[in-house]
């Protein structure tokens, strides 16, 4: 896989986010990046690549858009089908900065109330519908969530910033009552 895609104002887009990671202003790493995030969504000298706009039948899509050489920094595009999403699931350890690049999605945010071995059982503490132009972070060890497009008409496509490239990820598979079975899954990366 390519470690980047071409697209307008990809300079300009990843030049800004580096300023960020780097400590370029007074806030935490991802209170910067929530901001410069929104800005390079609003940008109109900034456009991804058609590619990422195209869905994938039966899962919602991962493409890497680009992950730093040195600093190993990643960001990802997910495309989202109508009615598509994700299992409940946390970031590996990962602090991510997530924005909405087109259309709306669903975040549910979890707690985890109790563990039994690979058990473990959560509370929903929030829902927020996030649309175009939003942008969010996850912070472990906050950062068990769902999203959905939740949309049946239109695809939607959010921009996803990680620490460094999150290859794995936990899923927890409902068993009933509020608990969960813990999965550990790889995750792939799909073509642009």
């Amino acid at each position: 896989m390519p470690n980047s895609l071409d697209f307008k104002g990809k300079d300009r887009m990843l030049q800004r986010i580096d300023q960020a990671i780097a400590g370029d202003c007074p806030d935490e790493i991802t209170t910067c990046l929530r901001r410069t995030l929104v800005e390079c969504i609003a940008d109109p000298e900034i456009r991804l690549p058609d590619s990422v706009f195209e869905v994938i039948p039966g899962h919602y899509a991962r493409r890497e858009v680009y992950t730093h050489p040195t600093k190993g920094w990643s960001m990802i595009a997910m495309t989202w089908g109508a009615g598509q999403g994700t299992p409940l699931h946390d970031h590996d350890g990962l602090w991510c900065v997530e924005g909405v690049w087109s259309g709306c999605i669903e975040v549910v945010s979890y707690q985890l109330q109790e563990q039994q071995g690979d058990r473990y059982r959560f509370q929903a503490v929030g829902s927020i519908v996030a649309g175009c132009g939003s942008a969010g972070s996850l912070i472990p060890p906050f950062e068990y969530h769902t999203i959905t497009n939740t949309d049946p008409q239109r695809t939607a496509v959010s921009v996803h910033i990680y620490k460094h490239t999150m290859q794995n990820c936990n899923l927890f598979i409902a068993e009933g009552n509020g608990w969960h079975r813990k999965q550990a899954k790889q995750l792939i990366l799909d073509a642009a």
